[in-house]
């Protein structure tokens, strides 16, 4: 499983090197939900370029939607502060009084949320970049580039994939469509694999891998020498059918056994890169030549990868 990844968020690189556009439909519609939705996670790579240098008027408004939400966010982050500070200033008070197992673990926990407060707010005041920034996980969202109308195109895609036509509880029957197995392309995933198609520009992915003692370890994988890599992906448009739902477009990276130096450091799956003179035909599959596509996916750049334990 690639249970994380570090990705190319900026869509200018999608541009600069492979010619797309950006659907700004879709960005507007997936910025407008993230302003409405706490919960939504997008990497703040992914929203820099709207703030630091917009250009067209809909990205100016992208951008505004954007500086609402993290207004909002401070709010919060504020009101948090304040309540655990109280609450920090009431079990010290009380554990003044009298030894308590209570007040301990308060003072404990309230200590713990007013770091955490105060280095998310550090973060969202700041306007420089950390690797962590471009990193995704199950349920956040990415740029993916498809192709649409002879065109290649960017779109802002959840990183879990809900079938079209499925149900919404599909995301918790079954967690892990975050990946799509190689060896399962033409069983489960037959409704997308030789459909629809994109790609994710993807630095280095993440693993957690039995170490010592039983002790689960993340291990950080990177191309040697550093590429970025064209990560072979899956994607659907699913359609709201019940009020208060809403249109998803999501995507789940293609997996499958890895090369040696993966299994000798624990992990038995590898994202699957192409390689960039297969771009097109990877993004305009046919589903009646589904050999194709399996070399293209078989016939991918000679890469080895080196590893270290994540930070």
């Amino acid at each position: 499983m690639c249970y994380s990844a570090q990705i190319e968020a900026d869509y200018r690189r999608f541009v600069h090197e492979y010619g797309a556009i950006m659907s700004l439909d879709d960005f507007t519609r997936m910025v407008m939900e993230y302003f409405a939705n706490p919960k939504m996670r997008v990497p703040r790579a992914m929203t820099a370029h709207f703030l630091e240098s917009p250009e067209t008027e809909e990205e100016k408004k992208i951008a505004e939607v954007i500086r609402a939400r993290m207004a909002a966010d401070e709010i919060a982050l504020l009101q948090e502060l304040a309540k655990q500070t109280e609450r920090l200033e009431k079990a010290q008070q009380a554990l003044a009084a009298k030894a308590t197992k209570k007040a301990a673990e308060d003072v404990r926990i309230a200590t713990n949320k007013i770091e955490a407060a105060k280095g998310k707010l550090e973060e969202l005041k700041s306007t420089d970049l950390a690797p962590r920034d471009s990193r995704i996980y199950p349920g956040w969202y990415a740029p993916v580039m498809v192709m649409e109308n002879g065109r290649r195109v960017v779109k802002p895609m959840r990183y879990q994939c809900r079938p079209a036509g499925k149900p919404a509880f599909y995301d918790e029957q079954y967690p892990g469509t975050y990946n799509a197995r190689r060896d399962n392309l033409r069983g489960f995933w037959k409704g997308q694999y030789g459909h629809t198609h994109g790609l994710v520009l993807v630095d280095a992915f993440y693993e957690n891998v039995a170490g010592p003692n039983g002790k689960n370890l993340v291990l950080e994988f990177r191309p040697d020498p550093p590429q970025t890599l064209l990560v072979a992906c899956v994607w659907s448009h699913w359609r709201a059918t019940k009020p208060g739902e809403k249109d998803l477009l999501s995507f789940a990276i293609i997996t499958d056994d890895p090369p040696p130096e993966i299994t000798e450091a624990g992990h038995d799956r590898c994202p699957v890169p192409i390689k960039s003179h297969h771009l097109d035909t990877w993004l305009t599959p046919d589903a009646h030549s589904l050999d194709v596509l399996d070399a293209i996916l078989d016939e991918r750049p000679a890469i080895r990868f080196t590893h270290k334990e994540a930070k």
